[in-house]
């Protein structure tokens, strides 16, 4: 099993303690990222990169939120190696297991109750010298201004067919993964994450007829950037961030890689909504 924290929350290093635990006393071995090693003092094996984590265990467990599972993703995309999120935080949509039911969570994963499931990322191809850069997301690629307060406006095409031009505070481009993050605070739909879409939605447009828009996952997307100011900024996940200038073109198009997430046996996406959202039903 390999171990990957959020190193910047307190909350990690005991409910990651208490996992090595429980895997070592039902026999199995841990292996702990470097950065989470040192965070954790488990020193019994030497740290190493989440890629050779990877490469090392049949099985990756990471705790935190959803910011460490997207982190996580980025890192292992194409990797067969499932991962399994514990929530030590709030929301947490990608997150499977709470930290206060580690023991029966484990439990079924030692005994087979789960399912694996693929999940798509998305990737941001973006004009540069040379070769272009590619960015990675599992949640959403977002262009938006930066720190003035004046709206930029977008051009959005989608498979060569004009879409609209917006003018507003920025555009969100999510996987079925991210519909229930930025997506949603900005008023978008929420997607079963088996719908192979793309959500498009507008940050504060200014034309209030201006709403999400549904696309296939297999189509192609490209953003060029028509406002000379404010500055115009491209975040995949929310944590790389890249400048962009007026007539930049960006594509945003399926990537060819994936990742894979462990379910536990009698959770599904809809219960995770009525629980996390608190709507009807979320007592059952």
């Amino acid at each position: 099993m390999g171990l990957v924290a959020n190193v910047d929350k307190l909350l990690c290093r005991a409910t990651v303690r208490r996992a090595a635990e429980l895997i070592s006393r039902s026999g199995r071995r841990f292996l702990c990222e470097s950065a989470t090693a040192d965070f954790t003092h488990l020193h019994t094996n030497a740290g190493r990169s989440l890629a050779q984590l990877a490469k090392e265990c049949d099985l990756i467990m990471v705790f935190g939120g959803d910011g460490t599972m997207l982190r996580a993703s980025r890192c292992l995309a194409g990797s067969p190696t499932p991962i399994l999120g514990i929530n030590v935080g709030q929301l947490g949509f990608l997150t499977a297991v709470p930290s206060g039911r580690l023991q029966p969570s484990f439990e079924k994963v030692w005994n087979g109750e789960y399912s694996v499931e693929s999940r798509p990322l998305i990737e941001a191809v973006m004009p540069g010298p040379g070769k272009p850069a590619v960015q990675p997301a599992l949640n959403d690629i977002v262009i938006s201004r930066g720190a003035a307060s004046r709206m930029i406006e977008l051009d959005v095409s989608v498979d060569g067919v004009e879409l609209t031009r917006y003018r507003c505070d920025g555009l969100i481009i999510s996987s079925p993964s991210g519909s229930t993050a930025y997506s949603l605070a900005a008023g978008g739909a929420i997607v079963s994450p088996d719908a192979n879409v793309f959500t498009l939605t507008p940050i504060c447009p200014h034309t209030l007829s201006n709403r999400s828009v549904i696309v296939s996952l297999d189509s192609v997307v490209r953003v060029t950037v028509a406002s000379h100011k404010p500055e115009t900024i491209l975040a995949a996940d929310g944590a790389v961030e890249m400048s962009l200038h007026a007539l930049d073109t960006v594509t945003i198009r399926r990537s060819r890689h994936q990742i894979r997430l462990v379910h536990l046996n009698g959770d599904s996406f809809f219960q995770t909504l009525r629980h996390k959202l608190n709507w009807t039903g979320s007592h059952t």
